[in-house]
């Protein structure tokens, strides 16, 4: 799993949880370090804030699309931005991410972990 955010407290507090879980993580405080570590590291899903200095999430969602390998990753595009206008909000979805407002709880981290790598959840 691969978060970028230019948050830390978000980085940190979304990978120690997810970790928490078992999954492994890689963590981008920006668009371009989270680029490089997809390519390397070929994430199984991504989870990635929208709203980020040089390098938008839309900007990365693209890129992401058109690296070989990686045109289908799962991605959740998480926002603190609660209007979307309807063209980004169109672009999101053809991209084919899923969109998620913050503030985000464990419970909803863990279950959105697991619909981006489809594992069941366990009762």
């Amino acid at each position: 799993m691969l978060i970028v955010d230019d948050d830390v407290s978000v980085t940190d507090t979304f990978s120690r949880m997810l970790r928490l879980e078992g999954y492994e993580v890689w963590a981008a405080l920006s668009a371009d370090e989270g680029l490089g570590l997809a390519q390397t590291h070929r994430p199984h899903a991504i989870i990635l804030d929208l709203r980020m200095p040089l390098t938008s999430g839309l900007q990365f969602l693209r890129a992401i699309r058109e690296i070989p390998g990686l045109t289908n990753t799962p991605v959740a595009i998480v926002t603190g931005d609660y209007y979307l206008d309807e063209a980004q909000s169109n672009e999101i979805a053809e991209l084919g991410a899923q969109l998620r407002y913050k503030p985000l709880w464990l419970e909803e981290l863990v279950t959105l972990a697991r619909e981006l790598l489809k594992v069941p959840i366990q009762e």
